[in-house]
């Protein structure tokens, strides 16, 4: 490994910068035709780590390539800046438990915490943005806590609220206990943990009949106190049963849970149960309406439990439901905070979600008789997105946004979309629509963007506003509006045109993912300010955004769902999906967890362009990445390592400016230009495909494989030793036309090595104000690259039977002799001529060493002669020489252009034969002389080496130029 590459970088950093190479690609394209791209707002509320990068980079790439092709791509930054992510940053850095700690300092202290607490890791954000070279506009960003963008927020909740879509309802909804508010579905979608939890059955003593039982089953025991019914299915068959002296009811198909002898006595339908009634669990509370008989229920289910669902409409959405639809009580015994109230004396303030509380239940229903078997149930349960605490499902008050009455809209604007991969549309993403919940929208917080809803304390009439000036204009006070947050905003009041009251904002903040959601159009302060670049599609839709796959929940979505919302159809027509990066133990990276690499450490070590090419490499966008450092070393050393080396080949022998164009009668540089050109194809259709990982790989390995092991190994001689000035002008040409046009395919995906190479070759300012390469399509010989197809499959064969009878390839050998069948392309008519066939039989007979050649058309084979005859043995050892010489003036740091003396004893039998080949000696080594070691000669390299058992010490000396 080099640490070459990070300074390098680090450089050219700087000379973006002081030269304003960004800026001047916008201002080359500005008035060319548009590319829309949107930034999702990253959350600044840590340390960034490697992970974060991962949507960065992809980000980066098509922006790039489309500005290079003629598009005009304005890239404005987004910080994500709200929410419960900042707030629990800095309840932990003061040391916060509950949402009491927060009132008691004051709202306003807090907030003012949260802002300092974002703009403490702006800087990072901003830095490790710049290091892996994702150009966006960081100078004109959008921040989702400024005031302009927020009043967007509530223009757009505005014109929900006239079309009826924003609603409060008494609901059960997904509550975090320890943050003290609801989370939408959306948020609960990617918080789910897998967890073994005890399951209960229970016996329900039925009112009238002795020793009879309804038996229900339970995986939440501290919901038991809020029972208020049981359900049924009115359809299913269900059985009373003997065990020993007691009779239980239960569904016929779930007669398996019974672990003890039974006997059938009665069986029935569901329906004949209903209004059957029995003695409460537990008389904690007096219910107002209907409580403690068995009621209708269609989701009950023959696939677990016992067919009885105990119902706690207080704590289970469906509960709720069907709680509603029968008229019964609602028993809310758990408070905010999620622990038991007063009322539920054994367990009052007890934590709900605290294990010890769920052992105590179960022993006082051993203590009853009424538990009838105990066992662990594994399913998936919900955890908050953010502070990782349980979930619990609760009866509260709030605000909802009625997406479900879009449904079949935001499935006609998903059908517009190209997802990346494809299966997302109508899979993953496309489920989530079909299954679209009202959006549970507002929070019980504190840094947030306020709910602009007033609601007058006399009368409750409710008004939403959506603007700042609305608002002045409406509030008893005459004061000049600078914050929209909390609490200065509380402090408004305003006059009910309705009875005269006063009207004060309610409570709660809304959810943050709404604030990235609507970043279309709160970016550019919409509708009171740039209203055409939405109206008049000019910023709008995206044709191009790329995220997490969390996101088809979280970013995706709210995106999608305010543009329906407002109308705008399809928010985005290409959306690239991305898999998350996995520690090395294949756990997502997050701080919690303190699994987090460094991305600094890694761009200091290996540098920014190796780890961009390691993430599109490594598997397809929307695949998980398990992030492994000798992975990325080892890419480093393969594609950008060969990349920089072929460079530093053409720079070594590039004696003097050469023009760079792809006409050559080579026949190596015929098939490399024609693999390149084809190239350039394929990669540039890939990238209108946004087939990011498919082209980088394309790309690797035609520099890995054609150009470096194939193309520079097998022209070197033309390099180092020309036959003619033609050879030499035609090789040039070839290379440098190749590694230049490269770099610019490569620009988007590596662009510091990219620019280096580039500045190397041309003097001009910047790779990334080059235009796009096209392919020549009449350079591209399908014929010829098949040909040389066979002649690497031929040279593969031979070297493995050279292998096989262990024959160096130093060693020349007499014969090879290979036949194709008559379809080969090798065998082809336009590869007929004796020339073409010459010398691709040319680049066989060097590859393998073989003094000679035939090949004919017939069965597939080759074959080797291995036999040595004494002039092929001598013939072996002076190139082995040779090599040796060559080796140690590498190692004496001398150019091709040095010339050396060299020096010799040892062996009387390799000395003759030194001299016997002093000619081809010098010529390949570029010697002026060759003499006898002495002990007092001084030398710069010397080596010993045995050469068939024959012993020889070998040195050199630079000749100094006269």
């Amino acid at each position: 490994m080099t640490p070459e590459f990070p300074k390098i970088e680090k450089e050219i950093l700087k000379f973006w910068k002081d030269n304003k190479i960004f800026e001047k690609t916008l201002k080359k394209t500005e008035n060319c035709p548009r590319l829309i791209f949107f930034d999702g707002p990253i959350t600044v509320n840590a340390r960034p780590g490697v992970h974060m990068t991962l949507a960065r980079i992809y980000k980066d790439v098509i922006p790039r390539f489309k500005t290079m092709q003629g598009f005009y791509v304005k890239r404005k930054n987004g910080w994500d800046t709200h929410g419960l992510p900042v707030e629990i940053e800095v309840e932990k850095n003061l040391g916060f438990k509950t949402k009491k700690d927060i009132e008691r300092i004051g709202i306003e202290k807090f907030n003012k915490e949260c802002r300092k607490n974002v703009q403490k890791y702006l800087p990072l954000f901003r830095d490790i943005t710049e290091r892996i070279a994702y150009w966006v506009d960081m100078d004109d960003p959008y921040t989702t806590y400024d005031k302009e963008y927020m009043e967007t927020l509530w223009w757009i909740i505005k014109q929900i609220w006239d079309k009826r879509l924003l609603y409060q309802d008494f609901k059960v909804v997904p509550y975090c206990p320890r943050c003290g508010t609801t989370l939408s579905s959306h948020e609960v979608a990617q918080g789910y943990k897998k967890i073994k939890e005890p399951s209960l059955y229970l016996k329900l003593p039925v009112k009238g009949e002795k020793n009879t039982y309804l038996l229900v089953w339970t995986t939440t025991p501290w919901t038991l106190p809020g029972n208020v019914a049981v359900a049924v299915n009115p359809g299913f068959s269900y059985v009373k049963v003997k065990v020993a002296e007691e009779f239980l009811i239960l569904a016929k198909g779930r007669l398996n849970v019974l672990d003890k002898e039974y006997k059938i006595v009665e069986e029935f339908k569901g329906k004949e149960l209903l209004g059957m009634e029995y003695q409460p669990l537990f008389d904690f509370a007096k219910p107002e309406k209907k409580a403690y008989s068995v009621i209708a229920g269609d989701f009950v289910s023959r696939d677990e439990g016992t067919g009885l669902v105990h119902m706690a409409p207080a704590f289970g959405e469906d509960d709720m439901q069907i709680g509603k639809k029968n008229n019964l009580s609602v028993i809310v015994n758990v408070d905010e905070e999620g622990k038991f109230t007063k009322e539920v004396k054994p367990w009052a303030g007890q934590s709900v979600t605290d294990e010890k509380l769920n052992k105590e239940i179960i022993t006082e229903l051993q203590k009853k008789k009424l538990l009838f078997r105990e066992e662990l149930y594994e399913h998936d349960y919900p955890f908050c997105w953010r502070c990782n605490s349980k979930l619990i499902y609760y009866a509260k008050k709030s605000w909802f946004i009625k997406m479900t009455a879009l449904r079949e809209k935001l499935l006609t604007n998903n059908k517009k979309i190209n997802w990346v991969p494809s299966h997302l549309k109508q899979g993953r993403f496309g489920e989530w629509l079909r299954e679209v919940k009202d959006w549970a929208f507002s929070r019980e917080r504190y840094w947030g963007t306020p709910l602009p809803i007033w609601q007058c304390q006399e009368c409750d009439y409710q008004r939403c506003l959506g603007s700042i000036k609305e608002i002045e204009e409406l509030q008893t006070a005459n004061d000049k509006i600078e914050d929209l947050h909390r609490p200065y905003i509380d402090k408004v009041i305003l006059k009910c045109e309705k009875c005269g009251g006063k009207m004060k904002r309610v409570s709660q903040v809304i959810d943050v993912w709404f604030d990235s959601g609507a970043m279309p159009f709160s970016q550019y302060h919409y509708p009171f300010e740039n209203s055409d670049l939405i109206d008049e599609k000019i910023q709008y839709p995206a044709d191009y955004i790329a995220e997490a796959i969390d996101q088809t929940r979280g970013w995706f979505y709210t995106l999608l769902a305010i543009a329906t919302l407002l109308c705008k159809g399809t928010p985005y027509k290409n959306v690239l999906c991305l898999g998350h990066v996995l520690d090395a133990r294949g756990e997502k990276m997050s701080k919690s967890k303190g699994n987090i690499v460094d991305p600094w450490e890694i761009t200091d070590k290996y540098g920014a362009d190796a780890l961009r090419w390691y993430f599109y490499t490594l598997n397809q966008p929307g695949d998980s990445k398990l992030f492994s450092e000798k992975d990325l070393n080892n890419v480093l050393k393969r594609f950008i390592m060969t990349f920089w080396n072929s460079h530093l080949f053409f720079q070594t022998y590039l004696t003097k400016k050469f023009d760079y164009h792809d006409k050559s009668e080579d026949i190596l540089d015929k098939w490399i230009l024609s693999c390149f050109n084809r190239l350039i194809s394929e990669v540039t259709r890939g990238l209108e495909k946004y087939d990011i990982t498919g082209v980088t790989r394309k790309i690797e390995n035609f520099v890995v494989e054609n150009l470096s092991l194939w193309h520079i190994r097998r022209s070197r001689k033309r390099f180092q030793k020309p036959a003619s000035e033609k050879e030499l002008r035609e090789s040039t040409a070839t290379l440098g036309f190749i590694l230049l046009n490269l770099s610019k395919l490569t620009a988007p995906f590596i662009p510091f090595l990219s620019e280096k190479i580039y500045q190397d070759l041309t003097k001009k300012e910047s790779v990334h104000l080059a235009d796009w390469p096209k392919a020549n399509e009449k350079l591209i010989d399908d014929e010829l690259e098949n040909a040389m197809v066979e002649v690497r499959e031929i040279v593969a064969k031979a070297l493995a039977e050279r292998a096989k009878a262990r024959k160096k390839i130093k060693q020349p050998l007499s014969s090879l002799s290979s036949s194709s069948s008559t379809s080969s392309s090798y065998s082809s008519s336009s590869l007929s001529s004796s020339k073409s066939k010459r010398e691709l039989l040319e680049l066989i007979k060097e590859e393998i060493n073989v003094k000679k050649i035939t090949h004919k058309i017939g069965k597939t084979e080759t074959k080797l002669d291995t036999k040595i005859t004494p002039e092929l043995k001598e013939e072996g050892q002076v190139r082995e020489i040779i090599r040796h010489l060559q080796a140690l003036r590498k190692k004496a740091g001398l150019t091709p252009q040095d010339k050396i003396s060299i020096y010799y004893s040892g062996s009387p039998k390799l000395a003759k034969i030194l001299f016997k080949n002093k000619t081809l000696i010098q010529k390949e080594t570029k010697t002026k002389d060759l003499t006898r070691l002495s002990e007092k000669e001084v030398t710069a390299e010397e080596k010993k080496l045995k050469i068939d058992n024959e012993e020889l010490n070998l040195a050199i000396r630079k000749v100094d130029k006269k």
